[in-house]
């Protein structure tokens, strides 16, 4: 592991990266992972980025893959050590050693479509991968809002830290939710709908409009900025949660409703 900034930057000159300055230390400064966003870069680019993550991190994370670096990747990576998500492109890269973090907090995530899962599958990856359980309810929007509300009773009932709320069309969704729940809500605008406004626009400014307070609202299909920002404020309020458990009894029932948590989060995968 490189010890300074700048014998970092020996190394990946050294290891021929000059179009790169990767940020190695970036998760051990900040708690959130480089992600390798692999769209507008050559695969040769991508695959010595992965490659130098992988050397030095033990992991390497690459959002928007497209399909000519998947076959690169499955090439290199296929046989070992290597994870693909589908719907949102996002590739992982594992050495045999490495293992996420997993006493995160708990993170529940909910799309309005089904067109809104790739770019919430995205968020939820950076949450898991993060140490966060990671609960997920997708086509719970406003044209049917009785679908909504046995998933969130779950999701409450199950202790989430925050809630990401991800919708295009009219971007109605998030504001009804966090005019329901006492937890923080993120709001996450996709590029989905007709029309004017129907690449996020109107979802955006609907968001950031809201009368509902505790609604944050990040980028149109910023999936990586929203679950950067979900496990941030889960991560720090579950270490909070155990320091204040002042009785072995009250760390018990934390410890088992987190349990109880990550026993759902599998069930859903």
């Amino acid at each position: 592991m490189p010890t300074s900034s700048l014998d970092a930057l020996n190394i990946l000159h050294a290891e021929g990266a000059h179009f790169a300055r990767p940020d190695l230390e970036r998760e051990r400064r900040k708690g959130v992972p480089e992600i390798i966003l692999a769209s507008n870069k050559s695969v040769t680019q991508s695959l010595t980025i992965a490659r130098i993550f992988l050397e030095r991190t033990g992991r390497a994370i690459l959002s928007r893959v497209p399909p000519d670096l998947e076959s690169a990747l499955i090439e290199q990576h296929g046989d070992c050590g290597f994870e693909w998500y589908a719907a949102s492109r996002t590739a992982i890269l594992r050495g045999t050693d490495f293992r996420a973090p997993q006493d995160g907090g708990i993170v529940g995530i909910l799309t309005a479509g089904t067109s809104d899962q790739p770019i919430a599958e995205e968020a939820g990856i950076v949450c898991r991968e993060m140490g966060c359980t990671v609960l997920t309810a997708y086509d719970v929007g406003v044209a049917g809002l009785h679908r909504l509300f046995d998933p969130l009773k779950q999701f409450l009932s199950q202790g989430v830290d925050v809630l990401i709320v991800a919708a295009g069309m009219d971007g109605a969704l998030p504001s009804v939710v966090s005019g329901l729940v006492d937890v923080p809500v993120i709001g996450l605008p996709t590029s989905v709908g007709y029309g004017m406004g129907g690449q996020g626009q109107a979802a955006l400014l609907a968001m950031l409009q809201t009368c509902s307070p505790g609604l944050a609202v990040v980028n149109i299909d910023n999936g990586v900025g929203a679950g950067a920002m979900a496990a941030l404020i889960a991560n720090r309020t579950a270490a909070a949660r155990r320091g204040a458990a002042a009785t072995p009894e009250e760390a018990d029932a934390c410890e088992a409703r987190e349990d109880r948590a990550r026993e759902a989060s599998r069930r859903e995968v």
